[in-house]
């Protein structure tokens, strides 16, 4: 492969910017008092527009960087090995997503939190590598514009009928099964739309990849990224009121009226823009060890902020109650904390894993013989209480 996209190093400060903004974000979101929080004040208008990019970029690369490492090897089908990678990345994903959501002090009561069954993003993108899996084991026998076509395909319909399907109800649907389609009962995310983000990441991953020995690359998708990322944001809304008076069709009103999944696309094809563009300066060994490190940093930051397992975080504590001069400083650190500690743990992540497997088989071997105990002691009590009813 040509040396200049053999390691795309963009798209790994790409991750790094994005869990890096999803940090300080969530932290702010979370903590700044809503006395602060004024629309009309230019600065937090910018944050807020600028907290919105987070997910569209950080959907749209994970779709990228799966697809890439999916098709550029040259097994095809079940005998790629990144396929039964990507499944078992999938489901590991949405067991960690629920994990996160699981209290430990609630457990020993024998319960089970409403919260636990919510949707975040990790459920939906382990979902979305399932999903991308499927459609390039459907399609990679046949032609080979098949498959990008369907995942462009499935971005174009998911965008444009959300209008609808997001007015749709799923209450025959058990609540857990429900929360990834719709935000009602609490889901941070749901699978539909946001499955279009990684379909798309993984349409341009294919362009990218067909197009890797083409000698002006870079200049050609820095174009047409910032081109259509313009139109986007700028001219979209406009273009569907358009569409929407010439066909006298009401869906394209609809989102006209709320267009922000064409207009998050923008940024999306903006922020590749920018970072191709500088990507000579995207070099430092620490920016590229975050964007390789998101799932670290994003449990590490979901347990100190969100108190996962304990129900103890800083969301507790400080909700919505911080000024801006503190939950800014504070947000700072809260960055530098996540990220040195996953870093600490992906260095020594062999170790650590070898030491939690010995201390698990010690538990499970000192906690069979544990629970032997127990039911010899019950078995002897069991007995002397029938032999004294039969006495």
């Amino acid at each position: 492969m040509n040396k200049k996209t053999a390691r795309l190093y963009f798209i790994d400060a790409m991750r790094a910017w994005a869990i890096l903004m999803m940090l300080q974000g969530h932290f702010v979101d979370g903590l700044l008092d809503n006395a602060f929080r004024d629309n009309a004040d230019s600065t937090y208008s910018l944050w807020k527009y600028f907290r919105g990019m987070t997910a569209p970029v950080f959907f749209t690369v994970s779709g990228f960087i799966f697809t890439y490492l999916l098709i550029r090897v040259p097994e095809k089908g079940f005998d790629n090995p990144r396929v039964k990678k990507g499944i078992k990345r999938g489901l590991e994903l949405l067991v960690i997503g629920y994990l996160l959501r699981m209290n430990f002090m609630g457990l020993v009561h024998g319960q089970i939190y409403d919260s636990f069954y919510l949707v975040d993003v990790l459920h939906c993108i382990g979902l979305s590598i399932l999903g991308i899996i499927a459609m390039y084991l459907l399609t990679h026998s046949k032609s080979k514009l098949l498959f990008p076509t369907l995942l462009l395909t499935v971005t174009m319909l998911l965008f444009l009928f959300e209008p609808q399907y997001q007015k749709w109800t799923y209450g025959l649907l058990p609540d857990a099964i429900a929360n990834y389609f719709t935000k009602t009962n609490g889901s941070v995310f749901t699978i539909f739309p946001w499955f279009g983000y990684t379909t798309f990441g993984a349409f341009i991953s294919v362009l990218f990849t067909r197009y890797k020995n083409f000698k002006h690359l870079y200049p050609t998708a820095i174009t047409i990224s910032a081109v259509l990322g313009l139109l986007l944001i700028f001219y979209s809304s406009d273009l569907f009121l358009e569409i929407s008076r010439a066909t006298g069709l009401q869906m394209f009103a609809d989102i006209y009226f709320n267009n922000y999944l064409f207009i998050r696309l923008g940024d999306v094809f903006i922020a590749f823009a920018v970072f191709m563009l500088v990507r000579r300066w995207l070099t430092n060994s620490t920016l590229l060890k975050i964007g390789q490190s998101t799932l670290s940093i994003y449990i590490i930051h979901f347990i100190i902020l969100y108190g996962s397992f304990t129900g103890l975080g800083l969301y507790q504590y400080f909700h919505h109650s911080l000024s801006p001069t503190v939950v800014i400083t504070s947000a700072l650190v809260f960055m530098i904390v996540c990220s040195f500690t996953a870093l600490v743990y992906e260095k020594h992540k062999a170790g650590i894993k070898a030491s939690l497997a010995i201390g698990l088989k010690y538990l499970l071997v000192n906690g069979e013989s544990f629970l032997k105990y127990l039911f010899g002691k019950a078995r002897v009590l069991l007995i002397k209480l029938f032999g004294l009813v039969k006495n």
